[in-house]
């Protein structure tokens, strides 16, 4: 049976989860290989809303087994505040693995990424604040904490403090805030050490061995594409590989393991915090996105920046990822306007462009070429087949799906977790 990467094609918020949900009881483990809890989730299942940030979305499919890897940064205070909250709704988090592996946040990553954000003033990035950056920085610079280490108080004491010998100095000669506690830290994380040890697991080779089984593993991505801080409009990005490349750096498991990338796209396109962003509306459109589909973070709460359909992008990370199909998410959201634009390349100081500039000048300074297609009235959110759609629905997704780089599979026409229409097998290509 396959590993697939499932991944964010453009600046996130794209609904992974309604991926996930439809390849469902046929999957077996969904891992989620990067990021930490500054992403979201938003699973609806029958009337129940579920808004997950550092859990897989497979932990609310019974009889999958969902496993944070070593490529997440894991703040574990965040990690049990959901465990708990889905545990009193009646969600089952037993099977819940987490890699020895995985680096650990913080309460001094939480604040040295608050006040260095602040710091930069106009030149902001858009963090979350919740010290993702600062950790995966730990992480590289070889200062990280580790989920292993806090079942050994001796090195967990080492690491913090020659962690804290240099932020220490930053936060307070810099930075004028209170020099942290190495007492603080230490105790904080070792209170967590025996609700801990039992999801503990070397899930690299957990999950090779599912796939030697003949088990279906899902590697579900954080963020997006154009996040990625290898692919992405950097600096305007997240600080792991959210890339179809990620999965396997972020779990142990080899890339000849990997069978289909399954990218995730809306039928227009947001993005959230700083950076360019060649079609984001600030018009009557923009707010019509934005009230339509429900645009607000699922873990910050912020609105969403809003535009149209972004074709170069899509193509973009096709290329990168090797996407073997899109689902193409939220169409039921252009239900009502007359026309639909879509961006199918750019005007770079007079000079047409076709592909996404490798130039982050030229990235902002890319004005859209449009095409136009006409919109429908009719509600789609019943449709279950392609027939089903309107002509002009149909003939978009047609449309659009010719200038992405790879076949549109599947089409998300509502929020319910069984509101899509399927084209072909996600997994059976």
């Amino acid at each position: 049976m396959p590993a697939i990467v499932l991944i964010g094609a453009q600046w996130g918020d794209e609904g992974k989860g309604k991926a996930t949900d439809l390849l469902g009881s046929r999957v077996d483990y969904v891992v989620k290989f990067n990021g930490g809890n500054n992403a979201g989730h938003t699973v609806v299942i029958g009337d129940q809303k579920y808004a997950l940030h550092l859990l897989p979305s497979g932990i609310l499919t019974p009889n999958v087994t969902p496993v944070i890897s070593n490529g997440v940064v894991v703040d574990i205070e965040v990690l049990f505040h959901e465990l708990e909250a889905l545990s009193s709704r009646g969600v089952d988090v037993s099977r819940l693995l987490i890699s020895a592996n995985a680096h650990v946040i913080t309460a001094y990553h939480r604040t040295l990424d608050k006040v260095t954000e602040r710091f930069l003033g106009k030149r902001q990035i858009g963090t979350t604040g919740r010290g993702i950056g600062p950790a995966y920085a730990d992480k590289i610079n070889r200062l990280g904490i580790r989920i292993q280490d806090i079942f050994d108080e001796n090195i967990l004491r080492q690491k913090v403090e020659g962690a804290l010998e240099q932020k220490n100095h930053l936060l307070v000669k810099v930075y004028n805030r209170r020099a942290i506690v190495i007492d603080e830290i230490v105790n904080d994380l070792l209170s967590y050490a025996e609700r801990l040890r039992p999801m503990v697991a070397d899930t690299s080779l957990v999950l090779n061995q599912a796939l030697d089984a003949g088990k279906t593993v899902l590697f579900e991505g954080g963020q997006a594409t154009m996040l990625d801080v290898d692919h992405g409009t950097y600096p305007f990005v997240t600080s792991s590989n959210a890339t179809s490349g990620g999965a396997s750096t972020g779990s142990g498991v080899a890339p000849n393991r990997i069978d289909r990338v399954i990218g995730i796209v809306k039928a227009y396109t947001t993005r959230v915090g700083s950076g360019p962003f060649p079609t984001e509306l600030f018009d009557e459109s923009g707010e019509f996105l934005r009230a339509n589909g429900f645009e607000f973070g699922t873990t910050t709460g912020r609105p969403r920046r809003c535009g149209w359909y972004d074709a170069p992008i899509a193509r973009y990370s096709a290329r990168i990822n090797g996407v073997t199909d899109f689902v193409l998410t939220k169409l039921d959201v252009l239900t009502g306007l007359a026309t639909i634009p879509v961006c199918v390349a750019y005007d770079v100081d007079g000079v047409r462009v076709d592909e996404v500039p490798v130039s982050q000048s030229d990235f902002h300074h890319a004005v859209p070429i449009y095409e136009e297609f006409p919109g429908w009235t009719e509600d789609i959110t019943g449709c279950r087949t392609f027939d089903d759609l309107p002509a002009n629905a149909q003939a978009y997704v047609l449309a659009v799906e010719a200038i992405s780089g790879s076949r549109i599979s599947a089409i998300g026409v509502g929020p319910g977790r069984d509101a899509i229409v399927v084209r072909h097998d996600l997994l059976e290509g």
